[in-house]
């Protein structure tokens, strides 16, 4: 199987560059430091056909099929954007894999038409509501609750760290929720749609993060808000699975945007190390900054390549001959790992090439180095990694 980039890929990534360089670069050092929520430019996003790379014609998308690799496009549309500002690339990567997908996969036409279209036009938003304060990496210790009540879900609990839940274009969150016992005695877990306009819905106040100052995250509450019960979304008792299947897709997005966060740090080294002098030459001709540098493209090379390789892989899983499901977990979880890990390093290595000037705010790299902590985190720690792809090797881990 070939994960080389199709010359059309390479056009799609050119467009998207120049899009990422007029719209948001000139713009994204100031929204981090006024931690603005730029609701136009992502818009502007949907305008460009980027929310809607994977979904069908029917409801306002490109048509994106397998076979084009479409999945592979918003993995390079992801990286471009991250290219020049992470807080964008992970608002992309959100609306798309998070929002969008779960509604795409698992909804009922009816479902479907009424919310897709805005979505996939960029005009509203969705967030994915699986993490609580009590259930992260063990998402099966969800707390919050929906009761069927006289043809209505009554939803009650809490959610925190959501991604696009509380913008003023958030028209909905999926929400997994404890709805029954199993008969095995389990929790049952399913996922319901909580339109963004539901009395007892609240998005609280925006969180003050490390980084992603630019991006929409927020705690939610649930108190007795009540939705219909078709929104219940996919199959009754199955929400935890839909979600673990949905981060399979976010995992390799997430890698995508680590890829395009070394890509920003070679980028500023290289051009660095070129002009800044010191005991009358360029940093870059000393070994101990070139050196450092050679390792970004290194790691940028390999990150890539694991990318580019899962990406590929989850547009061939519904053909003849491709990868199992099993087999593109594995390359999902090994592709986040490396690269989110190597993003972290190479924000740490461009800090050092820029010496005192990168702990000075007004320099891309510091924002870099806030930025990119968090994708180590996100869709999976890297401690989780490790265990799924020891568990895919066919070890006993717990």
């Amino acid at each position: 199987m070939s994960f080389e980039l199709s010359r059309e890929h390479e056009e799609f990534r050119r467009s998207v560059r120049d899009f990422a360089e007029a719209e948001i670069a000139p713009h994204a050092a100031q929204w981090d430091k006024d931690h603005h929520f730029p609701v136009d430019v992502v818009q502007k996003m949907g305008q460009l056909g980027l929310m809607g790379l994977t979904s069908p014609e029917e409801y306002g998308g490109l048509g994106g099929t397998a076979e084009d690799g479409a999945f592979t496009s918003l993995c390079l549309a992801i990286e471009e954007i991250g290219r020049v500002d992470q807080s964008m690339g992970i608002t992309l990567e959100a609306a798309v894999g998070l929002g969008i997908n779960p509604i795409l996969t698992y909804g009922t036409d009816e479902q479907k038409k009424t919310w897709l279209p805005d979505l996939v036009a960029g005009k509203t938003l969705a967030g994915f509501g699986l993490t609580e304060p009590g259930a992260g990496s063990d998402a099966g210790a969800t707390r919050t609750k929906a009761d069927l009540v006289d043809g209505e879900w009554v939803v009650n609990g809490s959610k925190q760290f959501i991604t696009n839940s509380g913008a003023s274009n958030t028209s909905l969150v999926t929400v997994t929720a404890r709805t029954g016992v199993s008969d095995s005695g389990k929790a049952e877990i399913s996922t319901i749609i909580v339109p963004a306009d539901t009395p007892g819905f609240v998005a609280e106040p925006a969180y003050d993060k490390l980084g992603w100052h630019a991006s929409d995250t927020h705690p939610l509450t649930f108190t007795d808000a009540h939705v219909p019960a078709g929104n219940l979304l996919g199959e009754r008792g199955r929400g935890y699975a839909q979600f673990l299947a949905t981060l399979d897709d976010g995992r390799v997005a997430i890698a995508a945007l680590a890829v395009g966060c070394i890509q920003a740090c070679l980028d500023h080294c290289v051009t660095y190390a070129g002009e800044r002098q010191t005991f009358g030459v360029p940093i870059g001709r000393k070994q101990g900054v070139a050196f450092q540098i050679a390792d970004l493209e290194v790691m940028l090379q390999a990150s890539r390549l694991l990318t580019y390789k899962a990406a590929a892989m989850k547009d061939a899983m519904d053909g003849a001959g491709g990868p199992s499901a099993k087999e593109f977990k594995q390359a999902a979880s090994v592709a986040k790992l490396y690269a989110t890990e190597s993003a972290v390093t190479a924000t740490r290595i461009a800090t050092q090439v820029f010496g005192g000037y990168g702990f000075m705010e007004e320099y891309p790299v510091v924002r870099l180095y806030r930025d990119a902590k968090v994708l180590e985190i996100g869709e999976g720690t890297s401690e989780v990694q490790r265990m799924l792809i020891a568990r895919g090797l066919g070890l006993p881990v717990e």
